[in-house]
């Protein structure tokens, strides 16, 4: 995982370290991981302890990517109100290519990805709504 320099060919080979910071981080998430599942509130209700502590709940990457991916649709729908001739095409053809794939790729990993999926489908539908903007006042392919 780590590299091994040498300053001279001839000197033995001295691993890199990670900074000490990195050994510190590691064990903060799954502590207060364990400090929230055992409150009282969380512990004794099956369901919120089911979403908290599932592989797609807040204490993983699988709820936090597809959250701020939010801010992204949302400004794409906000656009809506922009000029036509504002709206760049490249631009839309990515945002509705990306939200596509993701779509179908929120069902293919483990664990799927209910939100992944959800922000996808705005996020392909608020692409293709500027496309057909861009489609009806004739300025797609201009």
């Amino acid at each position: 995982f780590f590299k091994c320099e040498k300053s001279h060919p001839s000197a033995p080979s001295v691993p890199l370290q990670p900074p000490k910071s990195t050994f510190l981080m590691l064990g903060i998430v799954p502590r207060l991981r364990a400090t929230v599942m055992s409150q009282p509130l969380i512990k004794n209700n099956p369901r919120l302890a089911n979403m908290i502590g599932s592989d797609a709940g807040p204490f993983t990457i699988h709820f936090w990517a597809p959250t701020f991916k939010w801010c992204i649709t949302i400004a794409n729908i906000a656009d809506l109100s922009r000029p036509v001739d504002k709206v760049s095409t490249p631009q839309q053809v990515a945002v509705t290519a990306t939200g596509l794939i993701w779509s179908r790729y929120s069902f293919v990993i483990t664990p799927v990805n209910y939100t992944l999926f959800s922000v996808n489908v705005f996020m392909a539908g608020s692409g293709l709504a500027q496309l057909w903007r861009k489609w009806e006042a004739g300025q797609l392919f201009a």
